[in-house]
């Protein structure tokens, strides 16, 4: 680095640190509390020293350590900076960056004082100032579509790793969601379906565990690429379990000809949204005037299930198609379902299709919760690469709730509320050469809880 750069950069940090010292030594004042016949004013400063709002940050340090998780996506990362002149090694700005995600801190403008935080750089495994985040744009820039591939392969190794025994059955949730965008970012469009500009990432889920987040442009079949994705997915799991028996589940945005033929041909079974038509509601009027004849006798909703064949004109033959005739106050709400399962009409409808309502709520932890739509570079693999940075964020949180928050009150909760009551906790940090301690509120309402899954990570580690 040239000396002249070098000495801008720690007079800015000089200055920085000045006006927070300004900044905490001013006495600000909230109203002033009256009690009886006492007033009493109430001050407050940013001069409390070493506290961090985050103290449950070292759990996350527990359990990616265990994983391995930032370590080994850390190795796919290219890093062309001259060494004399590294202060931040990649594995601590992965840590900085997916921890940050876990404790709710979506912008790089966070770690403007974040990287001074006691508990997370402990987290880090550092003892010193967290990467800025100019260095943090710097390194986001550098993903790309070899860090991609390598990534979604630790997705791959952590969700066999996790599986204790050899299972049985494996339902594929595939789903495509809307990312707006707000700027002239590369690969963005207008969809007509989401009325926005937007990316149209998509997501592949087992259970409530990720398996694929692929960043794709909005002017798109809502399906394109789900079909390699599959096959792909579908050859690594036959190859650690051959005679496992897997099932594609998506919406009618995925009930395309050569994706059902593949799934025929390769012995993969599916259970697929099918878009309504006039010959399938031709088929099927009579049940359909049925459940409205139903609803207009008994004032109550009706379901009737029922299933048929149905060929559409590109099918080589005919298929089984599952019919959910509703009707209500609302009218008419008829859906149809082709599957190649064995089962029930009502069965295979309500228990096993109606069940990807579930991965809906697991892109809404990686959107909302996570922050998976920050996509705001203007390149595409650095957009690319925050949602991967999301979905590893996602993994360390849902490994706490799948090993060690079962049979707890916290057994279903979202990620935002794991965040709130395990994170999310304010502690006084004393560090020194021979220890860091962490003095929480003697008043958290989680003590028992957090104290079991420190000791659980402990006995597992």
């Amino acid at each position: 680095m040239h000396l002249s750069l070098k000495f801008q950069l720690v007079k800015k940090e000089i200055l920085e640190r000045q006006l927070m010292t300004v900044c905490s030594e001013e006495n600000l004042e909230f109203p002033a509390l009256k009690t009886g016949s006492t007033r009493r004013k109430i001050e407050f400063q940013f001069s409390g020293g070493e506290v961090t709002s985050d103290g449950g940050v070292l759990l996350l340090r527990d359990i990616d350590n265990k994983l391995g998780l930032t370590k080994e996506f850390a190795k796919h990362i290219p890093d062309p900076r001259n060494p004399a002149f590294i202060q931040h090694t990649i594995l601590e700005m992965v840590r900085q960056r997916v921890l940050s995600l876990c404790l709710g801190y979506e912008d790089l403008n966070d770690q403007l004082t974040l990287r001074r935080d006691t508990a997370i750089q402990t987290a880090v495994e550092t003892d010193s100032d967290l990467a800025s985040p100019s260095t943090l744009c710097r390194f986001e820039n550098r993903g790309d579509r070899n860090t991609a591939i390598a990534c979604h392969k630790i997705f791959f190794d952590q969700f066999v790793a996790s599986q204790k025994a050899v299972p049985k059955e494996l339902i594929l949730d595939f789903d495509a969601t809307d990312d707006i965008v707000h700027g002239n970012q590369v690969g963005r469009f207008f969809n007509g379906y989401y009325d926005n500009y937007c990316f149209l990432p998509l997501y592949v889920f087992c259970g409530d565990q990720m398996l694929a987040s692929y960043l794709r442009p909005s002017n798109i079949d809502g399906a394109k690429h789900a079909w390699a994705i599959v096959s792909l997915l579908v050859k690594a799991l036959r190859k650690k379990w051959p005679d496992v028996k897997i099932i594609f589940r998506g919406d009618s945005g995925f009930c395309r000809r050569r994706m059902l033929t593949w799934f025929e041909k390769n012995n993969v079974s599916y259970i697929v949204g099918m878009p309504s038509n006039a010959v399938i509601k031709r088929q099927t009027t009579d049940l359909i005037l049925l459940a409205e004849a139903e609803f207009k006798a008994t004032s109550i909703k009706q379901k009737i299930f029922s299933e048929t064949k149905y060929a559409a004109k590109t099918w080589a033959t005919e298929r089984r198609v599952i019919v959910k005739a509703e009707y209500s106050e609302l009218g008419d709400n008829t859906r149809y379902v082709v599957t190649n399962l064995d089962g029930t009409a009502q069965e295979l409808y309500e228990k096993v299709y109606c069940g990807r309502g579930e991965m809906e709520n697991r892109i809404k932890e990686q959107q909302m919760d996570l922050f998976a739509d920050r996509t705001s570079c203007h390149d595409w693999w650095p957009n690319q690469f925050r949602v991967l940075l999301s979905s590893l964020a996602y993994i360390l949180m849902e490994t706490i709730r799948r090993e060690y928050l079962q049979k707890t009150e916290l057994a279903q909760a979202t990620v935002g509320t794991l965040r709130l009551k395990l994170l999310k906790i304010g502690a006084v940090v004393v560090r020194n050469t021979r220890r860091i301690k962490l003095f929480f509120s003697s008043h958290y309402p989680y003590q028992s809880l957090f104290l079991n899954l420190v000791k659980s990570l402990a006995s597992t580690a």
